[in-house]
């Protein structure tokens, strides 16, 4: 790559994106006193990196020296070192030995015959002279960028005074260009030239989630997602080439069609093409040849006639331009810009010329398909027919994006009195975009087509994409459902169709549960009439989720008729199908087991068949039924492996969010599962979604409880319940959220509106036999009791409740109710409980059993809670203690110190501070080590002691 290419300048510190990991790993480094070296290819970043940790860094540094080479100043003796060195030199230079300063001043001033040859030692000791005066002064901060352009005299320098630091108060933050990938030990050259205490850091490509957050800060907005996605791919999730890719598409008057390369910029295109004109213009040919292909491999190359392809190929992989495959026999180029370069660059004949090659010599019937299409110009039936069979055997295969884009290739190559036209190809093109959670691409296509087509049922099935593209912000699309009903006109299956859409909109905009069942069931019927047991199966869906949630005693009758035969495999596998309605019903009936076999089966047939949005929403079905289960660390990877999808394709962001927190809140981070939760509540505010909006605040509800935050959470859940009333939703196995405000209210004194919600939510469970809800009532009532003093009836209760939920194998839910078990156990007031002197009777050994259910569910924020609490009653029980630090005594801990004992007073684990204080928790724990070191202290709950002495004293 050419060498004089700079990164962005003048970044603003908020726009280091995607960065988190490595700015944690910087800030330990750096506050620990070491040095760092950031490395990677270029454009990935470093020098932003390197500004922005400067600036931090900068606050607590004495002296900053700062250098930034290039390599068209490489060859200039010592400029480094005049960048870092010359405007300080002469505040100490009268501390320098006559030799040093003289060699020295020669060296930075250009005056005289200074060399490394001719004043070597003099020059080495005067620059490590002035660094041990200017850190005698202060911390000294030295920051250096590209280091790889570092005259060699300032490097020799600058290597001979980082070694032998020592000591001394002087860190260095530096960066280098390390092009290799995959990455061997070129970096090693610039650590040996630093302190013997330097980190390496390699700074890795961008995911597509951060990609998308880099073009949208840097102006870009606007993209489409499948935008985004060939940005992501072609840059290689490099910030610089994205961004260039992006501004190419701004400025470029037409937009790529699907399917079609992206623009690649003049600069671009020099930046990694450079090293093509060392190759032969065959060769050249033959990497043009495996740009365009999708899978090169030398018997491809060979196959579309490249004779020489094995001396070619390994030419260009000497230069750099492909990457060396050890274990497969693929061709692959060392970045995905050199492809997309390189076939940018090529003329139109030249790339037809590889596509028509390439549609003899490729294997897949796909592949041959879609070569031959690039190689034609101008309408052809056969082409068309022949990409239209590509299209459907992608569909068959599960690859539902793939048929898209041959489809879209498909219609371009379709003459207009064609059967099926080109309409209908963009249609079936829009829906398999849908299918595959392109949603943007779908509403776009659907959109085009709309001012094409003229048949009712043409524009309908458009209209119908349209909305299903909007997905829960359907209030966005309110005015397609007149012109929808208009195109239907009497038509029963098309009005089964739009009436179906209707059904969601009365729930989702106007947030009316009945109408939607209403809706729902007009629908079913419209397309029973037609003969559309597709339309009439989803209808019966909706129907039966509808009633579910309402209580109504129809609704199993109604999942029964959605279940008989015959079934369309494609419904029955849908996310919003009858399969998904019986996991739901499941789900709320306790049968956990049951409904995991039938939520992986469903998640398993939507994967082989490529349906995005049904496999998300299944991930999420999973998700939740490990964490019914109490397998907390398994539902929080599923929650997280759902999260990331739903970033990705702009799916169900705020129903993700949701699960995601309450997986969190469960076995994650407690922060992070507040900030997920606000983020569904925001979402589902935006979208006018109140069915997911009361979903949402009941997963901040509940993050406010694992925090600790007992107002908080009777405020966020009396909207639960006031929207939930508004919108009839009165099965409380959906929202589960009535136990967590019970137990709030008791926790802020209000033990009759307590009372209250557990016998309204009461009457309703027993009404549907919901067995999980109503032991966890048990368990709320119990601590309603407690409240009042009842503590023996409270404690009977309590232990009934948690053998229930072990029985229905509701593992967290067992274990906290064995927590409010030792809670109310260890109250001083409780009769009967207590030893002389109103201090409990069992002491630390209380929450043995509740430690040991949260461990087992791997429930870490729960656990955090017990360890807190047990620490708490042994503080009680046995006093002070003589190795309970005085409170005075944190005073004398360093700045570090203090905040991680102040964070284990608030109960935080390792982990949890290794987060909020961007350290790891190796750190974490050699802190700790330090301070029961300095206050003679052996443990966490000696420092927990000091807490309770604070609070007393």
């Amino acid at each position: 790559m050419r060498g004089d290419f700079k990164e962005p300048a003048r970044p603003r510190p908020d726009l280091v994106i995607g960065r988190e990991e490595l700015f944690a790993a910087a800030r330990e480094q750096l506050s620990g006193g070491g040095s760092l070296l950031v490395h990677g290819p270029a454009g990935i970043g470093k020098s932003t990196v390197l500004r922005a940790l400067a600036a931090e860094s900068a606050e607590s540094a004495h002296t900053v020296l700062r250098c930034s080479a290039t390599e068209s100043e490489s060859h200039l003796p010592f400029l480094a070192l005049t960048d870092l060195l010359g405007l300080v030199v002469d505040t100490v230079s009268d501390r320098l030995p006559a030799p040093q300063r003289t060699a020295l001043e020669s060296a930075l001033t250009g005056r005289g015959e200074s060399t490394l040859q001719r004043d070597g030692l003099a020059l080495r000791l005067a620059v490590l002279s002035v660094l041990r005066a200017l850190a005698a002064r202060g911390p000294v901060l030295i920051v250096a960028d590209d280091l790889q352009w570092l005259d060699p005299a300032s490097a020799e320098l600058l290597g001979f005074a980082a070694r032998r630091l020592g000591e001394m108060p002087v860190r260095m933050l530096c960066a280098a260009r390390t092009d290799t990938d995959p990455p061997d030990q070129q970096h090693d050259r610039y650590l040996r030239a630093s302190p013997s205490n330097t980190l390496a850091v390699r700074l890795n490509p961008l995911s597509r989630a951060q990609t998308a957050e880099l073009l949208g800060h840097r102006g870009h907005t606007g993209l489409s997602r499948s935008t985004v996605r060939d940005i992501h791919r072609t840059s290689g999730g490099n910030p610089l080439f994205a961004l260039e890719l992006g501004r190419a598409l701004a400025e470029s008057p037409t937009r790529p069609s699907p399917g079609e390369p992206l623009p690649v910029p003049t600069s671009l295109r020099a930046l990694v093409l450079s090293r093509l004109e060392m190759l032969s213009a065959e060769a050249r040919r033959t990497l043009l040849v495996a740009s365009a292909g999708a899978r090169p491999t030398v018997a491809l190359l060979h196959a579309a006639g490249r004779k020489d392809a094995e001396a070619e190929t390994a030419h260009a992989a000497s230069l750099g331009l492909l990457a060396t495959e050890r274990e497969t026999p693929g061709i692959r180029f060392a970045h995905p810009l050199i492809s997309a370069a390189l076939y940018a660059e090529a003329g139109a004949a030249e790339r037809r010329a590889a596509h028509v090659a390439l549609s003899t010599a490729a294997s897949d019937p796909i592949e041959r398909a879609r070569h031959l299409a690039l190689a034609t110009t101008g309408t052809d039936p056969q082409v068309a027919a022949r990409l239209g069979e590509a299209a459907a055997a992608a569909r068959d295969r599960g690859a539902p994006s793939v048929a898209a884009g041959l489809g879209l290739l498909a219609a371009r190559h379709t003459p207009v009195d064609a059967e099926p036209g080109p309409d209908e190809r963009r249609l079936q093109a829009a829906e398999d975009a849908l299918t595959a959670g392109e949603s943007d691409l779908a509403r776009d296509i659907a959109r085009d087509a709309l001012r094409r087509v003229t048949a009712p049922a043409d524009r309908v099935r458009a209209w119908m994409v349209v909305i299903d593209a909007a997905g829960q912000a359907m209030a966005e699309v309110d005015a397609v459902f007149p012109q929808a009903l208009a195109d239907a006109g009497d038509d029963p299956r098309l009005l089964a169709l739009v009436r179906y859409q209707l059904a969601w909109r009365a729930l989702l905009v106007e947030g009316e549960m009945t109408k939607g069942r209403e809706e729902a069931a007009i629908a079913a019927q419209l397309a029973a009439r037609a003969g559309d047991r597709p339309t009439e199966l989803l209808a019966l869906g909706f129907q039966a989720q509808m009633e579910t949630l309402m209580g109504h005693p129809g609704a199993p009758a109604t999942i029964q008729r959605a279940l008989r035969e015959p079934q369309d495999p494609r419904v029955a596998c849908d996310h919003n199908g009858a399969g998904a309605v019986r996991f739901r019903w499941l789900i709320m009936g306790d049968q956990l087991a049951e409904a995991r076999t039938t939520i992986t089966a469903l998640l398993r047939e939507v994967r082989r068949r490529g349906m995005v949005e049904s496999e998300l929403h299944f991930l999420r079905g999973l998700a939740e039924t490990e964490l019914r289960a109490g397998h907390c660390g398994r539902a929080l990877d599923l929650a997280r492996e759902s999260l990331r999808l739903a970033r990705d394709t702009g799916i169900g962001e705020a129903a993700t969010a949701m699960l995601t927190s309450l997986a969190e809140a469960a076995g994650g981070d407690v922060d992070r599962a507040l900030a997920l939760a606000r983020e569904a509540v925001d979402r589902a505010e935006e979208d006018g979604d109140l069915v997911y909006l009361s979903r949402a605040l009941g997963a901040l509800g509940h993050a406010q409880l694992v925090a600790g935050d007992s107002v908080a959470v009777v405020r966020s859940l009396r909207r639960v319940r006031e929207l939930e009333e508004r919108l009839g939703i009165t099965d409380p196995a959906r929202g589960r959220w009535h136990g967590d405000l019970a137990e709030a209210l008791v926790r802020i004194g209000e033990p009759v509106e307590a009372q209250d919600v557990i016998d309204a939510t009461r009457a309703r469970a027993l009404r549907l036999g919901r067995e999980s809800v109503l032991a966890v009532l048990d368990r709320a009532e119990a601590l309603v009791r407690a409240a009042r003093g009842e503590h023996v009836p409270a404690v009977r209760q309590l232990t009934a409740a948690q053998d229930r939920l072990g029985k229905l194998g509701y593992g967290l839910e067992e274990a906290r109710a064995a927590y409010a078990l030792a809670e109310v156990r260890t109250l001083p007031q409780a009769p009967g409980l207590t030893r002389t002197g109103g201090t409990p009777v069992p002491g630390p050994t209380s929450y043995d059993e509740a430690t040991r259910l949260f461990r087992r569910c791997r429930a870490l924020p729960w656990l955090r809670q017990v360890e807190t609490a047990a620490a708490t009653a042994t503080a009680a029980v046995t006093g002070p203690g003589p190795a309970a630090p005085a409170p005075a005594a944190l005073d004398g801990l360093a700045a570090t110190e203090r905040q991680v004992a102040a964070l284990v007073m608030e109960g935080a684990t390792n982990r949890e501070i290794a987060a909020r204080l961007f350290i790891s928790v190796k750190t974490v724990e050699a802190t700790l080590t330090r301070v029961y070191r300095k206050l003679g202290i052996r443990s966490r709950v000696d420092i927990v002691r000091l807490a309770a002495r604070r609070r007393n004293g």
